[in-house]
């Protein structure tokens, strides 16, 4: 456990900051599993939510949460699914 001021708030701000990338990752993880499901049965429901999909990964990979070739690689595979 911290001993130093700075370092209590430290852990604070961590914590913050893991709580927003948890729930950024989740979010585009839903919306991922979402997409994989449906486009089994409606190609074009699918297509649709795609989008949404796009926004979700690129958001992710703006702030950090995952890298820029793991977005484009998720990115990639759901269109080549969703087609």
């Amino acid at each position: 456990m911290p001993i130093i001021k700075s370092a209590k708030k430290a852990v604070r701000g961590s914590l913050r900051k893991k709580a927003f990338n948890d729930r950024r990752k989740r979010t585009m993880k839903e919306v991922i599993k979402k997409i994989e499901k449906i486009s089994k049965t409606d190609k074009k429901e699918a297509e649709k939510m795609l989008s949404s999909a796009y926004q979700a990964i690129d958001k992710a990979a703006k702030k950090g949460v995952i890298k820029k070739n793991n977005a484009a690689r998720k990115k990639a595979r759901l269109s080549r699914l969703v087609k």
